[in-house]
């Protein structure tokens, strides 16, 4: 009698905690769905969950877990996935000069459109990056991601006689992630292969990355209301939790908004993100938009001159980037501290309702203080 009640209980709490699950589980937005359903499916191996790694001489790549790609992902909402790697087994100093995304069929390998690509982060642990050149006072004093590659950018390389310097057992965390903007009767496995170029010559000049974005202010008391003159007022963020950030005088700032229907223009000051502290040479540019950015610039408000300009194509008849410019120069530009500069966006939602958007460049200055670092204790 007793295990009879037991197991009825048992009953009762097992299909009382798929209904509180379920009730949870659609509460959840696009984005938080899609890590709970991709975490369920690669845990429980209902969907192949290793990553694949061939380590070539001068390419690293890696075949991500298979994706499912099973309903609308706007930019950011997508199925993705996490690894860490290193490029060789040993100290052996080795050069980044480039990087790589495609998206593939999980079951053909065939390659598939590269509107299933959202994007590939490239992480580094700049505590142990730095201190094994030295240069422990650069460590936290910004976010450690190395670039980034996105839809309409999905390759990137540095100019001849560049790269960004490290040893070859150092740990890269990488992360990859899908996008679906169009196809809303879904049912894709979708892999992507993530490539970094690599050297071992000893006479390249080093670069350092730092990243600018754009990072409008919003009204922390009623964050959704919608702003009076959108990019010089206030925006609407897409969410309070993520990308948000304080301007240090306690008001609020967001890094992914929402854009209304039509052209508007947005500009935020970098000064603080560059960090200049007499001048700096940018030689390469990654950039990430979202779909509806018609041309970013990196500008120089002092100068009210354009350091570059980056045009966007968008697809004509459905959602999504073609290309996106990237800059590359090996003469490179100078950059100031006694200038000010901004990241400027421009947007056309030709769409029906509002979207989302984030305006965000990679910048790969020459490093001059590595260089010297480099040359005393490895190129010699």
């Amino acid at each position: 009698m007793a295990n009879s009640k037991i197991f009825k209980f048992s009953i009762v709490l097992l299909i009382l905690s798929i209904v509180v699950g379920t009730i949870w589980y659609f509460s959840l937005s696009n984005r938080h769905k899609a890590i709970v359903k991709t975490t369920l499916l690669h845990k429980t191996g209902l969907v192949d969950n290793e990553w694949l790694i061939e380590n070539k001489t001068k390419e690293y790549k890696m075949l991500s877990p298979t994706f499912i790609v099973d309903a609308i992902y706007k930019s950011m909402e997508g199925p993705k996935a996490s690894n860490y790697v290193m490029l060789s087994q040993d100290s052996t100093l080795l050069w980044m000069t480039g990087f790589k995304v495609e998206a593939q069929n999980a079951k053909t390998g065939e390659k598939m459109s590269n509107d299933f690509i959202c994007h590939m982060n490239v992480d580094i642990n700049d505590t142990k990056y730095y201190s094994n050149f030295g240069l422990e006072n650069r460590i936290g004093k910004q976010y450690p991601r190395l670039t980034s590659l996105s839809h309409g950018m999905e390759t990137f390389t540095f100019p001849k006689g560049f790269g960004v310097p490290m040893k070859g057992n150092d740990l890269l965390y990488v992360t990859t992630q899908t996008l679906n903007h169009n196809i809303k009767e879904a049912y894709y496995k979708v892999k992507h292969k993530v490539t970094i170029a690599n050297d071992e010559k000893q006479k390249l000049k080093p670069l350092m990355s730092k990243t600018a974005f754009i990072m409008l202010p919003y009204d922390q008391y009623d964050p959704y209301k919608s702003p009076i003159d959108p990019g010089t007022d206030f925006c609407i963020p897409v969410e309070t939790k993520n990308h948000s950030y304080d301007d240090g005088k306690g008001n609020k700032l967001s890094g992914h908004w929402v854009i209304p229907i039509g052209k508007n223009k947005y500009r935020s000051n970098i000064n603080h993100q560059l960090e200049i502290k007499d001048s700096l040479r940018l030689h390469a540019a990654a950039i990430h938009v979202h779909p509806f950015a018609t041309k970013i610039m990196l500008f120089n408000k002092t100068t009210q001159q354009p350091i570059f300009v980056s045009n966007i194509t968008n697809h004509q008849n459905s959602i999504g980037l073609k290309n996106i410019e990237n800059f590359s120069s090996e003469e490179g530009i100078w950059l100031f501290a006694n200038q000010d500069y901004e990241i400027v966006l421009e947007v056309n939602n030709t769409s029906a309702t509002e979207q989302d958007m984030m305006g965000s460049m990679f910048l790969f200055f020459y490093d001059e203080e590595m260089d010297s670092i480099l040359q005393k204790r490895w190129l010699h």
